[in-house]
């Protein structure tokens, strides 16, 4: 079924709001696990993974799963389809994976901002804890390919889109 286009507007905005926002805040967490990679002042490591813990649950953890959610809407309520398409495929994939790693990167992420609130936690404890470095630039280039086949909508369908093309052009036939 095809949205409206009022509605697919909306849905549109809202969708591109919410992946925009997921950046974003990765951009703001990674510059919290930069100085977490290359500080040795025990306040900024403390702060640092207080930080990042909650900007990760309570920011990037909902705008992943909120983008993933409206990505399923725009295209099963576009004529782009689901299986359609390889890019919308590809970006699918690539968003749930993003949104896997994320969730489970959480657990670490959750351990390093335990360490960091308790107060006995020695300072060489804290330089010892390490980051998450690797995994939130490789997400942020993760979002980053989304966004351009998103942009770009490189031509190639499925076998599954040629055959529904196929399809409809005969129905269309007299």
């Amino acid at each position: 079924m095809i949205m409206p286009p009022r509605l697919r507007k909306f849905a549109l905005a809202t969708h591109i709001t919410l992946a925009v926002g997921w950046i974003g805040a990765v951009a703001g967490y990674i510059a919290l696990d930069v100085a977490a990679a290359t500080s040795q002042d025990a306040q900024t490591l403390r702060a640092a993974y207080l930080a990042m813990e909650l900007i990760a649950r309570y920011v990037i953890v909902p705008l992943a799963i909120a983008s993933l959610l409206t990505g399923l809407v725009m295209s099963l309520g576009t004529r782009w389809g689901l299986f359609r398409h390889y890019w919308v495929l590809i970006s699918l994939l690539l968003t749930i994976t993003a949104t896997v790693v994320l969730l489970v990167e959480m657990e670490t992420i959750s351990y390093f901002a335990d360490i960091a609130a308790d107060p006995k936690t020695s300072s060489d404890d804290l330089r010892a804890l390490g980051s998450t470095l690797v995994h939130s630039v490789g997400g942020t280039v993760v979002l980053l390919v989304i966004l351009v086949l998103n942009v770009y909508k490189p031509r190639g369908m499925t076998w599954y889109g040629w055959h529904k093309q196929n399809e409809q052009r005969k129905v269309s036939q007299p």
